[in-house]
């Protein structure tokens, strides 16, 4: 089937879906296939829930007509996103910023949405769907009345940027930062440059500028070898202080464009995000008052820079992933918390190949150069780093520590629990 037939038939349809037990009625069905599952086996389940047709694999035996079999169903999800993203308003451009980066990505976005949302209707992605599948399903959502689209793009192979961004095809870009996550699958630091980098690299060809961090210079110099028109914000470029960290304030708080903003955040590694948004809205013609109100009232979830008063201590959630630089960023800003008793809780930091032993030893060299009285290590790469560095209490899994917790429980402390999402450090939360 032709492409243009196909997305007749989603225009007439109420919406993608690739989960079978989620079908609504309306909804066009995509089989997609997996390591671990295979959506054509679920494909006449789909129909029989209401889909309007299924698109799979031409694989498939069964002769319902209202299958629609084609060579790779995944390949075709991004066809037809490509095909909406550049037909949704017919005649109309819509635009849409583009941004990946090591850290803050998903943070960032939801500042973004939150800032443009004030002046237009924005569609942005939903959570943390930035692979594959959920870029092309986030252009999808894009509809005749979205203003403004806002895309994140994740990577962890050298290529997936530059099979994204033909998907989401953004005017603008923005990479928050470029640092040390997934070398496994980048092989080094440059390599995790040059991943990034593609979307400079599409921006070039097709877009029209990017939104630089004009603080950091390897964002910099990354768009001036482009020769890309950079709209640029930043601490030191836009004279921001950053204010100290108390009991009574311990959120985010910066002097600003002659005031103080004061955020839901944690952690001063935030600014950068939150001064992308505000750049960002002010290019767009948002009133500064309005996109100040938007980042005062962002409330972060999903276990991104939460602070969570309970009711023995303080603690500081993170527990979505962690890598050496969004480790880093978290100590730094640990360390300017002013508490009597300061305990950190950190799960392994996940894909650095080759470069995982050396990057966990470092941290713990960091750990026992702090002023801590508790840090509690969990996950087999700490195992192996405490050889060197023989500090903490080391447990295998989160559920250990849990289990440690509840016949050990800390109480009055601040404490910092990060790691990995493969650690699942949110399992300690109920037990502080």
């Amino acid at each position: 089937m032709e492409i243009k037939a196909l997305y007749d038939i989603f225009r007439q349809s109420s919406g993608v879906n690739t989960d079978s037990r989620t079908i609504r009625s309306g909804e066009l069905f995509f089989a997609l296939k997996g390591e671990n599952f295979d959506g054509n086996s679920y494909a006449l389940k789909a129909l029989e829930a209401g889909a309007v047709a299924a698109v799979v694999n031409d694989t498939l035996e069964d002769e319902d007509p209202r299958l629609i079999k084609v060579q790779d169903s995944l390949s075709t999800l991004k066809e037809l996103a490509a095909y909406h993203r550049q037909n949704v308003l017919g005649d109309k451009h819509l635009t849409v910023i583009g941004l990946t980066g090591t850290n803050g990505k998903t943070t960032t976005k939801e500042l973004i949405r939150s800032v443009l949302s004030k002046k237009f209707k924005v569609t942005a992605t939903e959570g943390n769907l930035n692979n594959d599948i959920g870029v092309p399903l986030s252009v999808l959502k894009m509809t005749e009345g979205t203003q403004i689209g806002v895309i994140e793009m994740g990577a962890n192979h050298p290529d997936d940027i530059s099979a994204l961004t033909p998907v989401s095809q953004p005017d603008f870009g923005l990479i928050t930062n470029v640092g040390k996550a997934h070398l496994l699958g980048f092989g080094s630091f440059d390599g995790v440059k040059k991943a990034k980098g593609q979307l400079y690299d599409y921006i070039s060809l097709h877009g029209r500028a990017v939104f630089v961090n004009a603080d950091d210079p390897t964002l910099v110099s990354m768009a001036a070898e482009r020769g890309l028109e950079m709209i640029p914000y930043g601490i030191d470029y836009q004279h921001v202080t950053i204010l100290p960290v108390t009991e009574e304030y311990p959120t985010l708080r910066l002097n600003a464009f002659g005031r103080t903003i004061a955020t839901h955040l944690v952690g001063a590694y935030n600014t950068s995000n939150v001064l992308a948004a505000l750049r960002i809205g002010d290019f767009f013609g948002v009133p500064l008052d309005d996109a100040i109100d938007a980042v005062e009232s962002y409330v972060p979830t999903n276990n991104r820079s939460q602070m969570v008063r309970t009711g023995k201590n303080i603690v500081i959630e993170d527990a979505y992933n962690a890598n050496p630089s969004s480790m880093k960023a978290a100590l730094d800003n640990f360390e300017m918390v002013s508490a009597p008793s300061k305990v950190v809780m950190l799960g392994n930091m996940g894909e650095l190949g080759e470069d995982s032993l050396s990057e966990h030893v470092a941290l713990l060299k960091r750990l026992s150069e702090m002023n801590l009285q508790g840090i509690f290590l969990v996950g087999g790469e700490f195992e192996k780093a405490r050889a060197t560095v023989n500090v903490g209490k080391y447990f295998p899994d989160s559920s250990s520590l849990a289990q440690w917790l509840g016949e050990n429980p800390i109480e009055g402390a601040a404490i910092l629990v990060k790691g990995s999402r493969s650690t699942g450090m949110e399992k300690v939360m109920p037990l502080l």
